[in-house]
């Protein structure tokens, strides 16, 4: 027998003997007996260094980038000069302060009751390489600065590829530990499953300074790899005592997504595809009864999903369809019962979700077969249904969601409530391994760690 032969038909056989040790020695239907010891959640004093502003008069700030089309050959650049709006300029190149190309980009400001946010960039640098680093430049004089970002690889079903998943982040020490330990774990884009800065608890122009604050926090990170945006409740803003009524208000000026490149008509749910994965994002809060705009475009992406080239197909939302923490409880009710069927027709991957202040992970179960009248009245075990992922435990000044209700379901496969964030380690068309990290004050501690079999292939 030829050795690439023999090759081929032990991996198989090798990864099946994996999954079966970790059924076998995983974490099913546990309730972690961990007790954190409790760190006091409060957001980091502005004077602290973790948000300092750059040197220099008008020199960008809070920049960070998201992926800029459907199959990851651009990128959107985003940051804010605090003075004017200057030169909405991107410089870049594929060597260092080497910069043979430039794009334009456009600019934005808008109010929140008394507050007036600095000049908003967003610009779109398209026609990339894969698999390619690019460094890149903005601002101008000594005032401007240097970035870099690696662009992922071609699409194909056996790229690999590591997403971070992180959730309800907020701007606490708890959320610099998580942030810190995402930087540490390989990850190569972030999967943002909503509420982001938390600033909506803060009253009048405070609301406004904590979206600065918390756009120069993430820019250690954000400004050097894509991160995919959802909104959560938090980014709602409905103030109406301060004249605010215009949902998500600061979230839309600040956050731009590649929505138009998969035909959404939204900048709240939109789909990209990145390596060997397909990623559709949904707005838990908008409309998505039958025949609303967000049903529709749904029921279209689904149909573009080609497993032959991206086997792994993820959806994102911010509250959990699944999920047995007394917080939140069956918030998402609304969406399960109207797009449930699809993602086990469609045989979704993962799901993954933040809202409730804990890490959650499902068994691959679904109640599609319940019609009030008849049909089981719980969730069962199906093979076509997707694991459901509840990330939100980034380390936000709630606190944590710690009640759980007892006795622990059975679709539920592990569960603690401690701060941390996940990562999906995708390996080629077959596996992928979902990982999470918990932050053990101030330690990374790995939680709990899955093999997933690709179930097309």
């Amino acid at each position: 027998m030829a050795p690439g032969l023999r090759f081929t038909l032990f991996e198989p056989l090798l990864t099946l003997f994996l999954f079966l040790a970790v059924v076998k020695k995983g974490n099913a239907g546990i309730t972690s007996s961990f007790v954190r010891s409790q760190w006091q959640s409060f957001d980091i004093p502005l004077d602290n260094k973790v948000f300092a502003i750059p040197n220099g008069y008008n020199a960008p700030q809070q920049v960070h980038i998201t992926q800029g089309d459907y199959d990851g050959k651009a990128v959107i650049i985003s940051w804010l000069t605090p003075d004017e709006p200057g030169l909405s300029k991107v410089q870049y190149g594929t060597s260092e302060n080497k910069y043979e190309f430039s794009a334009h980009g456009t600019v934005t400001n808008y109010t929140f009751y008394n507050y007036k946010s600095g000049y908003i960039h967003h610009c779109l640098v398209d026609g990339l390489e894969y698999d390619t680093k690019y460094y890149y430049k903005i601002g101008v004089g000594g005032s401007s600065r240097e970035f870099w970002f690696q662009t992922p690889p071609k699409i194909d079903p056996d790229s690999p590829f590591t997403f971070g998943i992180i959730g309800d982040l907020g701007q606490t020490y708890n959320s610099l530990s998580t942030l810190e330990h995402y930087m540490q774990s390989g990850g190569q884009t972030v999967l943002f499953v909503g509420d982001l800065s938390y600033a909506d608890r803060y009253q009048y122009n405070d609301v406004g300074i904590r979206w600065d604050s918390w756009g120069r926090f993430i820019e250690r990170s954000a400004a050097y790899q894509p991160w995919i945006w959802s909104a959560g409740n938090h980014e709602i803003e409905y103030m109406p005592d301060v004249g605010e009524v215009l949902p998500f208000k600061s979230y839309l000026h600040r956050f731009s997504t590649p929505y138009l490149a998969s035909g959404s008509n939204s900048p709240l749910w939109y789909a990209i595809r990145r390596a060997s994965a397909h990623i559709i994002v949904l707005s838990s809060y908008s409309s998505h009864v039958t025949y609303s705009l967000q049903w529709r475009w749904l029921q279209d992406e689904l149909e573009r999903v080609d497993r032959k080239k991206t086997p792994w197909l993820i959806i994102l939302m911010h509250v959990p369809i699944y999920n047995s923490n007394q917080a939140h409880f069956m918030e998402g009710e609304s969406m399960r019962a109207v797009f449930e069927p699809w993602f086990v027709r469609y045989r979704v991957d993962f799901i993954f979700a933040g809202h409730v202040h804990a890490y959650e992970r499902s068994y691959r179960i679904s109640n599609i077969r319940y019609n009030v009248s008849s049909g089981p009245r719980y969730p069962v075990p199906d093979r076509s249904a997707p694991v459901y992922v509840t990330v939100g435990d980034g380390g936000n000044q709630e606190g944590l969601a710690a009640r759980f209700w007892d006795p622990q379901p059975e679709y539920s496969a592990f569960r603690e409530a401690s701060y941390g964030h996940s990562t999906l380690e995708i390996k080629n068309r077959t596996h992928a391994f979902l990982h999470w990290h918990r932050n053990d004050d101030g330690q990374k501690v790995p939680a709990d760690s899955v093999l997933f079999l690709n179930r097309h292939w």
